[in-house]
């Protein structure tokens, strides 16, 4: 039977057969989520050399049934271990399941299906081809997230399909909060040093997906001109427990300036300020916009409505300087080892530049005589 892929740009493209066009490999890495996919792209480069072969692919564009019978046939046939994280349990992905737990015992495939919300999946289980302990282990190490555990996953996975996998260094699990070096990931605390420090402040979830790259410039810029600049991450800085490490720590470390890429406002329920707002220096508030850059150019507002909630109103409630939008979404260049091109946040050389160059005015007026300051 011969077969016409259309292409459509409709809102509901789930309907429409879609082929991935990607040759076979050991393994298989399949997720609705960027983030999981994100990070086993980070997981496997990291180990690359000590891994095996691997393709990624976001489940939305296996929806339809004739997508899945053209994958399975033409990339999944040659593969050695699958691993597929999903939402929602059996229901969520019918079709797609059945045909692979067929497959993957015809084949004799390591087939992992693991529940993506924290609970176990007795169905998901039973559809797998690999032993319970090595599901539990595996999910373990895909709700971990990061590069680290993700790495871990695929040597699991390999070890599963009688492939080899070399050790894998490094720390498997992210803390809920803690500080960040873009060459050295989590560090307990930033170094000693005469520079002036800076911090920036993101989601926890940025780093478990390997979607840094925003933080990664803002960092590298300060540190070209001269700061001492690292990352600091939490889950919410709402959470009692980062709220209180936060109001702990920052006091000691003394930081000249704060630059925030959470979003809305960090007050308690309780009205308590900010736990950024406790050692007195200006906290810069950025935006990592959801949307593309070319939607953002194009609009008369800029930003979204939700950016503009998210980024901009409520943080401006804890008093935040708005410096500006240093990220948007969209996808990258298709990885060819993998196959595979990601939609992550991709940072802006020229926006970061001119919010740490709005940044320093600010640093430079705070260290200035009242004498030699003129009022506009």
């Amino acid at each position: 039977m011969h077969v016409v892929f259309r292409e459509s740009h409709g809102l509901d493209q789930t309907d429409v057969p879609q082929d991935l066009g990607q040759t076979p490999a050991d393994l298989v890495v399949l997720s609705f989520s960027d983030s999981d996919l994100g990070a086993f792209a980070a997981g496997w480069h990291r180990g690359k050399g000590k891994l095996p072969s691997l393709r990624l692919a976001n489940l939305v564009a296996l929806k339809h049934p004739l997508s899945v019978d053209t994958y399975a046939e033409q990339t999944l046939e040659g593969t050695k271990g699958i691993l597929v994280r999903l939402i929602g349990g059996e229901s969520y992905w019918p079709y797609g399941l059945a045909t692979l737990q067929d497959l993957a015992r015809r084949r004799g495939i390591a087939l992992a299906l693991l529940p993506a919300d924290g609970r176990e999946d007795p169905r998901l289980d039973e559809l797998s081809t690999l032993p319970v302990s090595t599901l539990r282990r595996l999910q373990a190490l895909c709700d971990a997230g990061g590069a680290v555990a993700a790495q871990a996953a695929l040597a699991q996975l390999s070890l599963a399909a009688g492939l080899y996998a070399g050790p894998v260094p490094g720390h498997k699990s992210t803390p809920v909060h803690g500080f960040y070096d873009p060459a050295k990931g989590v560090i307990p605390e930033p170094a000693e040093s005469d520079r002036p420090l800076v911090l920036v402040s993101f989601y926890r979830s940025y780093l478990t997906a390997a979607d840094t790259a925003p933080v990664d410039a803002l960092i590298a810029e300060f540190r070209a001109r001269g700061y001492a600049a690292y990352g600091m991450f939490a889950a919410s800085l709402k959470s009692p427990e980062t709220s209180l490490w936060l109001r702990q720590t920052l006091p000691r470390l003394a930081p000249a300036a704060i630059v925030n890429a959470t979003a809305f406002s960090a007050q308690g329920s309780d009205g308590s300020a900010s736990p950024l707002n406790t050692t007195g220096c200006p906290v810069f508030q950025v935006a990592l916009s959801t949307a593309r850059k070319k939607d953002w150019a194009a609009a008369a507002r800029g930003l979204s409505p939700a950016d503009l909630a998210m980024h901009v109103v409520l943080p401006e409630v804890d008093g935040r300087i708005l410096a500006g939008v240093i990220s948007f979404k969209s996808p990258g260049k298709q990885d060819p080892d993998l196959q595979y091109s990601r939609f992550a946040h991709r940072p802006v050389p020229d926006r970061i530049t001119a919010i740490v160059d709005r940044m320093e005015g600010w640093l430079r007026l705070a260290a200035l005589p009242n004498a030699q300051k003129r009022q506009a």
